[in-house]
Order: structure tokens, then sequence, then C-alpha cells
């Protein structure tokens, strides 16, 4: 994760500098904002990634010595098939249907959408 941490560090930088140069040279506000935004979207990857490293020390990947056994373990827990994404799916069309046809519709579709996240967040927590 050292790498991917150094290389989105890189991209927030290249973008810091092409907003702060951008905003100086044209006086867009809208070109600046969008610039700032890309280069706290890959400073926050950045810094996620370099959390994960220290957490969890180097990878198999981070090491040029590592043989390709080095990195057979399971990597993490992936769910069987669930219905929660499609009631999450269901519940934001009938949300923003909401938005356009009343807030009876919304409240409804605010509804079942809490349901799909929060069943998607905890279906697995007695695991």
């Amino acid at each position: 994760m050292k790498t991917e941490s150094m290389l989105f560090g890189g991209v927030a930088v290249f973008f810091g500098g092409s907003a702060a140069l951008y905003g100086v040279w044209s006086g867009d506000e809208t070109g600046t904002v969008a610039l700032v935004v890309a280069c706290g979207m890959a400073a926050l990857v950045s810094f996620f990634c370099l959390i994960q490293y220290r957490r969890r020390g180097s990878r198999a990947q981070d090491r040029t010595e590592a043989e390709v056994a080095d990195g057979a373990e399971p990597v993490a827990f992936f769910p069987d098939e669930s219905m929660f994404p499609i009631i999450t799916a269901f519940g934001f069309a009938l949300a923003a249907g909401g938005v356009v046809y009343g807030l009876w519709l919304f409240l409804i579709g605010l509804g079942v959408l809490a349901r799909g996240v929060f069943g998607m967040a905890y279906q697995y927590a007695r695991r």
C-alpha cells in the first residue's frame, strides 16, 4: 500500500499545483474548484492507503523478494448473494421519484432506502 499511497500523493500534488496555477491565470472559479476537489479526492485515497500500510505492514506485492505463494492467503470475506442491493436501488428510485411526484413518495422511498442500506451494513455483523 505504500506504493499506492505515493502514487495517489503525487496525483494530489499535481492537481493541487494545477488548481493553483489555473486559479491564478484563468480566474475561473468552476475549474479551480473542480481541480481542488480532484486534489482532495486523490489526497484522501493516498491517506487511506498510507494508514492501511501502517496498520498492516507491507504486503507480498510490496516486497521485491516475495514469491507468488506468499500472497496466496485469503484476501477478504466476500459475501454470498444478497437482496439488499436491489432493495437499496429500489428505495433510491422511489426517493428520486418522490422528488418529482411528492413528499409522500419521497418518504416511502427514504424508508425503503434506509432498510436496504442498514441491511447491507449489518447482514454479516454476527459472522
